[in-house]
């Protein structure tokens, strides 16, 4: 795994506008939408590379369009800071298989899966998962 991509995930806020959370080693005040399980799914820039916004655009509509023919209720959330935030789908009651399925389809390095405030951060790779970091999402201050 590129060291500069693990950093910019670990180091990236997550969630909806204006609730959005960061990734923490140790346990912290959640944001309001972190409840039962969940995933933060983007299908903007695969494999961490800059994607066109024509690409993108149609990406994150084939995305919406999937998740809409499921049993899952979406809002919308962003992936990232800055030039590299990304729209992306909180998905209430997703379960981790069905986050990574996702996750691959659209080419992501990762995504976020959680039970409430407790995040796993999976990586994706080569069409399979190739590893999961735990983590809490916490409200950042200052």
């Amino acid at each position: 795994m590129r060291e500069d991509l693990r950093a910019a995930f670990l180091g990236a806020g997550y969630g909806p506008a204006g609730e959005r959370g960061h990734l923490s080693p140790t346990p912290g005040a959640p944001p309001r939408w972190p409840h039962g399980t969940w995933a933060i799914v983007t299908a903007w820039n695969p494999g961490g590379g800059r994607a066109s916004d024509r690409a993108n655009a149609q990406a994150h509509a084939d995305l919406l369009a999937l998740v809409r023919g499921s049993r899952f209720a979406s809002t919308p959330a962003v992936n990232g800071e800055g030039e590299w935030a990304e729209a992306a789908l909180l998905i209430h009651g997703a379960r981790l298989w069905q986050a990574a399925a996702w996750g691959l389809r659209f080419g992501q390095a990762a995504v976020l899966w959680g039970v409430g405030a407790r995040a796993a951060l999976v990586w994706l790779d080569g069409g399979r998962v190739t590893g999961v970091e735990r983590r809490w999402v916490v409200v950042r201050h200052g």
